[in-house]
């Protein structure tokens, strides 16, 4: 951004966001953030409430985004085709913005409106998982093994646990089949 660029909240969360992508969220700071807006570090007071606040804007602005993305991708799919889109994309996002990616992991709980983007995550994913008919309980499993399947093998591909070459796409592909194939069984649906 060039130094005489009009600066607002905006451009400031999404400069952050391409920091934490490229360098990671531990590199994230007012002064390094400043230096990428070619601005003073106290200039950037007008924008965000410090550090604190700078973390908030970012965690709303990347669940906002992941759950524009996976919604986007479901809408006018069902079952399997559903799920399919919102793991994919879930997966892509992590691939191409891991810092983002990140923030959107385990929510502050007493951030009332990073808690309220978590929820409507949550309720894309049920509404993806409506037509198989589950109780309640029982989408809240559906949930949280999706959740898990996704996590994990995002966790275990950054991490570079794997190396067998095997393409990975097509393992993850067999993962979310074998997620439907046992909510198919287990529904009694197909």
């Amino acid at each position: 951004m060039s130094p005489r660029a009009r600066l607002d909240h905006t451009n400031v969360i999404e400069v952050a966001a391409k920091l934490v992508d490229e360098e990671g969220i531990e590199r994230l700071t007012l002064g390094h953030l400043a230096e990428r807006l070619n601005i003073r570090t106290p200039s950037l007071y007008n924008h965000v409430t410090g550090l604190p606040g700078l973390m908030h804007d970012l965690a709303l602005y990347c669940l906002r985004d992941i759950l524009d993305r996976v919604t986007r991708a479901a809408i006018g799919k069902s079952r399997s085709d559903a799920i399919f889109a919102f793991a994919t994309t879930y997966l892509l996002y992590a691939r191409e913005f891991p810092g983002r990616y990140t923030l959107t992991q385990v929510p502050d709980p007493n951030d009332q409106a990073v808690q309220e983007l978590a929820r409507q995550l949550v309720d894309a994913v049920r509404a993806i998982l409506a037509p198989y008919n589950l109780s309640e309980e029982n989408t809240i499993h559906a949930i949280r093994g999706l959740r898990s399947i996704v996590q994990g093998f995002i966790s275990l591909e950054v991490a570079g646990g794997f190396r067998i070459a095997i393409d990975t796409d097509a393992s993850f592909h067999w993962l979310i089949t074998l997620f439907i194939t046992g909510l198919e069984r287990q529904t009694g649906t197909q």
